[in-house]
């Protein structure tokens, strides 16, 4: 009977690899979840949403337009509650590339510049794979927010 050696715990793990074509497509998604969020994008600079489910008030997210060219808009979102005078509100900064039809988070608790991997362990003890992780933060918050979510705004009907 041959034995089989237990693999040394502390060997190095293979280096986290960027999923470029996945990092894209999420970026992609996030646009068009965007979108469909800020239909009046164009026109308006801020938005309210009620976050609720079938029972419960969740808060409040809010979206502002901080920065608008040609080609790009950045955007401000944070949620709003009651409970955050003693937990810290989550709060983005992601920049819509109308050009390439993504949006990508650029700004997450207000830290800026998030490389594609990390060396794990960092000083800021980011996790290798950060950058994608706060892409899809926003996406499960984007999703979340269309399933539970509403305009505060009244929403005028035409006559």
């Amino acid at each position: 009977m041959q034995r089989t050696k237990n693999p040394n715990p502390w060997a190095k793990k293979k280096a986290y690899v960027v999923d470029l074509k996945r990092q894209m497509a999420e970026c992609e998604t996030n646009y068009l979840r965007l979108l469909k969020l800020l239909p009046d994008l164009e026109e308006n600079d801020s938005w309210r949403f009620a976050v609720s489910d079938e029972s419960l008030h969740l808060g409040e997210l809010a979206i502002k337009v901080t920065e608008r060219s040609k080609y790009t808009t950045l955007l401000r979102i944070w949620q709003q509650d009651s409970w955050g005078h003693w937990l810290s509100q989550p709060e983005l900064s992601v920049r819509m590339y109308h050009d390439a039809r993504m949006a990508e988070v650029v700004g997450y608790q207000k830290q800026r510049h998030f490389d594609g991997r990390y060396r794990y362990p960092n000083p800021k003890m980011r996790q290798p794979d950060e950058k994608m992780q706060i892409n899809l933060f926003l996406a499960e918050w984007l999703t979340h927010l269309k399933n539970y979510g509403h305009s505060v705004e009244a929403v005028g009907l035409p006559s």
